[in-house]
C-alpha cells in the first residue's frame, strides 16, 4: 500500500459527519476555510508536522536566520516563523493551569490541529477540536492518525456555539484567534456550559482598542481580509463577566507579536495583510491579547 493510499483510507475512516451551517454566514466561513491553502500555513507546518492557524510571539533569533544572501535563508526564516507560532501555543497552554491525563480539553476553532497535538503532548489528556471546515477537520484527524493518537486527539465539524459536549464535562477550553467569527456572549455562554466549575478558559485574540475610539482603517482591512468581525477588548471582558467567567490574567501580547509580523513581511509567504497588522499594532488601534478566566 502506498503512502497516498494509506492517507485516503485513513481519511475515509475519520471524516466527520458534516452538519449544515446554522446561518448563511457560517456557510460563508466554512467555504472560506475549506478553500484556504495559504503557503504561510502549510509550509510552516511542514517544518515539524504541527500545522497552526495563528500568529507568533517572542524575540526573533537572528543568529538562527544567518545572512540574507545565504541560500538557506528562506528555509531558516520559515523555520523561525514556525518556532514563534509554536511558542504562542506554549503560552496559551501555560495558562490552562493544572490539567490531568484523565481530563478533556476543547479547542474551539481548531484549524488543522497543531495546538491540539501540542496540548496532548504536554498533558497526555484527550483533546477535542471543533471547526466549521470539513477540510480542516479531516486534515487534523489524518494527522492524529499519522501520529498514532486518534484516541486522544479528534476534530469534528460543528458550531462552536453549540458544541457536542455535556454540561460541566470539560476541564479547559480555548479559542486561539477564532472568537472574531461569533457573538461573544453566545460563545462564552457555551464555554461556561461545557466547563466544569473551576475549569479554565483561555483566549488569544486580536481586538480593537477602545481607547482608539473606533476600529481603525487597518482593523477594517483585517476584517475584510479574513471575513471576520474583530471585537473590542472591552467586549471580551463584559461578555465573560455576563457568563460566569472570571479573568485571572489579562496579558497584552502586542509587543511580543510585532517581531513576528515584521519578520513575516520580509518572507516569500506574504499574503498582503502584513502592513495592516504592523501599522495597527504600532498606532495602538489594534491589540493582541491573552485572557485566562475561571468558570465560577
Amino acid at each position: 500500500m502506498t503512502s497516498s493510499t494509506r492517507l485516503s483510507a485513513t481519511s475515509a475512516d475519520t471524516r466527520p459527519r458534516i452538519p449544515g451551517p446554522a446561518t448563511p454566514y457560517q456557510g460563508d466561513i466554512a467555504r472560506y476555510w475549506d478553500g484556504e491553502a495559504r503557503p504561510v500555513n502549510l509550509r510552516l507546518g511542514d517544518v515539524d508536522g504541527l500545522y497552526h492557524h495563528h500568529y507568533g510571539i517572542g524575540d526573533v533569533d537572528h543568529a538562527a536566520l544567518g545572512e540574507a544572501d545565504d541560500s538557506e535563508h528562506e528555509k531558516k526564516l520559515i523555520a523561525e516563523l514556525h518556532r514563534l507560532e509554536s511558542a504562542q501555543t506554549e503560552v496559551l497552554l501555560d495558562h490552562l493551569g493544572d490539567i490531568g491525563r484523565d481530563d478533556t480539553l476543547v479547542d474551539a476553532g481548531c484549524g488543522r490541529g497543531g495546538s491540539m497535538v501540542m496540548a496532548h503532548q504536554r498533558f497526555g489528556c484527550k483533546v477535542e477540536g471543533v471547526t466549521l471546515s470539513a477540510k480542516q477537520a479531516d486534515f487534523a484527524n489524518r494527522r492524529a492518525q499519522e501520529l498514532r493518537i486518534p484516541d486522544h486527539v479528534r476534530a469534528r465539524v460543528c458550531n462552536m456555539l453549540d458544541m457536542p459536549f455535556g454540561t460541566g464535562q470539560v476541564a479547559g477550553s480555548w479559542n486561539n484567534e477564532s472568537s472574531m467569527y461569533v457573538d461573544l456572549h453566545d460563545l462564552f455562554a457555551e464555554h461556561s456550559r461545557i466547563l466544569e466549575v473551576g475549569g479554565r478558559y483561555v483566549t488569544i485574540t486580536g481586538c480593537w482598542n477602545p481607547r482608539y475610539g473606533q476600529p481603525s482603517k487597518w482593523v477594517s482591512q483585517i476584517n475584510a481580509h479574513f471575513e471576520c468581525n474583530i471585537h473590542s477588548r472591552r467586549e471580551y471582558l463584559r461578555a465573560m463577566a455576563d457568563n460566569r467567567l472570571v479573568p485571572q490574567a489579562v496579558v497584552d501580547l502586542t509587543p511580543a507579536t510585532l517581531p513576528y509580523w515584521e519578520l513575516r513581511a520580509t518572507s516569500s509567504l506574504v499574503t498582503g495583510i502584513e502592513e495592516a497588522f504592523i501599522e495597527s499594532y504600532k498606532d495602538g488601534s489594534f491589540q493582541y491579547v491573552l485572557i485566562a478566566a475561571d468558570r465560577v
